[in-house]
């Protein structure tokens, strides 16, 4: 975990490693957002569908079980 301080402006510095892997520039847009007594800082994303596609999880399929429910419909 790190630690990092706040500057008289509120302002924290992001440490350099964190910037290289979420790739960080100067002037790149970070999303924040809070959650009861958490607070989110939310790098860019690469590929916003693969972001978006990993928010759901991968079982169940629920294509598969449609699938599924519909070929036992079907032998009925």
């Amino acid at each position: 975990m790190n630690t990092v301080k706040v500057l008289a402006k509120g302002q924290i510095v992001i440490p350099v490693g964190l910037r290289r892997k979420y790739e960080i520039k100067p002037g790149s847009t970070i999303q924040i957002f809070e959650y009861e007594n958490l607070i989110y800082l939310v790098p860019p994303a690469r590929d916003a569908l693969k972001a978006a596609m990993r928010c759901l999880p991968d079982h169940p399929s629920l294509s598969d079980e449609l699938l599924n429910e519909r070929k036992r419909d079907f032998a009925e």
